[in-house]
């Protein structure tokens, strides 16, 4: 393990902080799946957990701030007809949530405003194509309702909801043709770059691979001599990729690549010679990376720069209790007042408990908002539509401020003066409801060049849509 001094770094004190039990979800059956997922997904709205269901499966959808004991009663989400193996959050809409399962779909699913009150069965869309269990699902980072599937068929598919039911995708990025088992077509991990022009993903083969998810051409390959590879991901902002895996004898390994250039690494570690699979998260803003082995009960914290020697070590987050998975927390959903930087939500299965870790970095004025740690930030506004995307177009994340009362100007325009009002309706809609507890802190005004007729007619409708939540709440 690397120990190099970080003196210089305004990071150097940061710890962990775990939740109490009080502040954390309690009995919560968690899934007994082996598959190297993370089974969590959580948004500053709700936290989804992947669940152990007999005859099907299902997962737990609770409001962020339902914390303590869980009912063992309390409804699921509970439509496929196979072991879940994956869930994630739809970045721009906090109450959509797609799910991947043994059964051969994809399934996204409307989370009511005060949360799920009753076994949820119907899915709004159902995606179908895939003839084997569909194992990983990963959101466009920057384009409205766009999701890529990848499954034990050798398909990768970039699928788009448009109807009830998707038969066929609008991009296939991977499918076998000449080979009738290519171990490069079963993956291990997907990540989409920063503006989601270019997919890095790693496969059976251990190897990594550069792809255009529009065309599915395959741009750079790496070689399996000295670093197997299980995940890898974008490093936004500093034009890297980073990859963990094994070595030849079998120390997992951290390695820095070059995306433009996979025939040597930039950099390797190795960390040690446990056999658990090593999930990377990464922070753009901050630039620091946390390493968390399946398994292990430690949570390791560096820190990246685009120079030598590129990775610094922070500090390591030690528990006696192994995590199976972990969830993470969005930015916009972190407490700022606090200075935290990061949050997990550990899965620790032999305990049934959801355990919240925040990553806080010390200040003397924790109550005052810190510029340097908070910079602008990816939003959850999509920064342009399935059809731009597929005809060519790229774009970065629109970014948002988590300083109280600032407002980020939206640098794309927008196609309709509709989708805006629709868009702020959306948001205000998930801000309003007491049921949920947790407020969407989305200070962009997408509104600035509308209309005044416009303007008053969302007005007017905000009006009856806060009327009718305030009814719908008083009566759950």
């Amino acid at each position: 393990m690397s120990w190099r001094s970080s003196f210089c770094s305004k990071f150097r004190h940061v710890f962990g902080k775990p939740a109490t039990k009080e502040h954390s979800y309690d009995g919560v059956p968690i899934t007994r799946s082996v598959h190297d997922n993370h089974y969590c997904s959580a948004n500053p709205c709700f936290i989804a957990v992947v669940t152990e269901c007999a005859g099907g499966g299902s997962f737990i959808v609770l409001p962020i701030h339902h914390t303590g004991r869980v009912d063992p009663q309390h409804p699921r989400v509970c439509g496929h007809n196979g072991r879940v193996l994956d869930v994630k959050w739809n970045p721009f809409d906090d109450h959509c949530i797609a799910s991947c399962s043994e059964d051969c779909t994809v399934k996204i699913w409307d989370i009511p405003v005060c949360g799920v009150q009753q076994n949820l069965t119907k899915a709004r869309k159902t995606l179908i194509g895939h003839s084997r269990r569909v194992g990983l699902i990963e959101w466009h980072p920057t384009a409205e309702n766009l999701l890529l599937s990848s499954a034990y068929d050798y398909k990768v598919r970039s699928l788009t909801g448009q109807c009830a039911v998707i038969r066929y995708p609008v991009r296939v990025v991977l499918m076998p043709i000449h080979c009738r088992y290519p171990s490069e077509m079963l993956l291990f991990s997907v990540s989409f770059s920063y503006d989601g022009s270019r997919l890095a993903v790693t496969s059976k083969d251990r190897r990594i691979r550069v792809l255009d998810p529009r065309t599915g051409k395959i741009l750079q390959v790496s070689s399996s001599k000295s670093h197997r590879a299980s995940k890898v991901l974008y490093t936004g902002g500093l034009k890297m990729l980073l990859s963990t895996g094994s070595s030849p004898w079998n120390h997992r390994q951290i390695v820095l690549w070059d995306p433009d250039d996979l025939s040597e690494p930039l950099y390797e570690e190795d960390l040690d010679g446990s056999a658990g699979v090593l999930f990377p998260f990464y922070d753009p803003d901050t630039h620091m990376l946390y390493l968390a082995g399946k398994g292990d009960g430690n949570i390791r914290c560096y820190e990246l720069s685009a120079e030598k020697p590129y990775i610094n070590f922070l500090m390591e987050c030690r528990s006696p209790l192994p995590q199976k998975g972990l969830g993470v927390m969005p930015k916009r959903g972190l407490d700022v007042n606090a200075c935290e930087v990061f949050r997990f939500y550990r899965l620790i299965a032999v305990k049934d408990l959801v355990e919240p870790l925040s990553m806080i970095v010390p200040r003397k004025d924790s109550g005052i908002f810190q510029e340097d740690l908070y910079p602008l930030t990816t939003g959850n506004q999509a920064a342009m539509t399935v059809q731009e995307w597929l005809s060519g177009m790229n774009r970065g994340p629109m970014l948002m401020s988590l300083k109280p009362g600032t407002e980020v100007t939206n640098p794309y325009p927008e196609t309709s003066a509709e989708k805006g009002v629709v868009r702020q309706l959306s948001s205000s809609r998930f801000q309003m409801c007491p049921a949920v507890g947790a407020v969407t802190r989305s200070n962009m005004v997408l509104m600035e060049e509308v209309e005044h007729s416009k303007w008053l007619l969302f007005l007017e409708l905000r009006k009856i849509m806060n009327s009718n939540l305030e009814l719908a709440c008083n009566i759950q």
